[in-house]
């Protein structure tokens, strides 16, 4: 099964994901998101806003075949 990742600003500094373009990665069935950001090695403290198909997600969602994840770090105002 594969997802479709994008990661933004600080998460996306290295190789694991871009914020230009989505990356496919492989999931195993049953996969949440926090198996997924522990996988990828990213910390969870920085991971704060989750999308999953333009949906706000928690760490605790499954995901699914085709899936479009996003994944931001905190973001300031004014």
């Amino acid at each position: 099964m594969k997802i479709h990742l994008k990661c933004f600003a600080t998460l996306a500094e290295g190789d694991i994901c871009d914020f230009r373009d989505s990356v496919q990665n492989e999931i195993t069935e049953g996969e949440t998101v926090n198996a997924l950001v522990e996988r990828l090695g990213l910390p969870k403290k920085d991971v704060k806003v989750i999308f999953v198909n333009s949906k706000v997600a928690g760490f605790d969602t499954v995901l699914k075949d085709g899936d479009q994840v996003a994944l931001s770090p905190p973001v300031g105002g004014m």
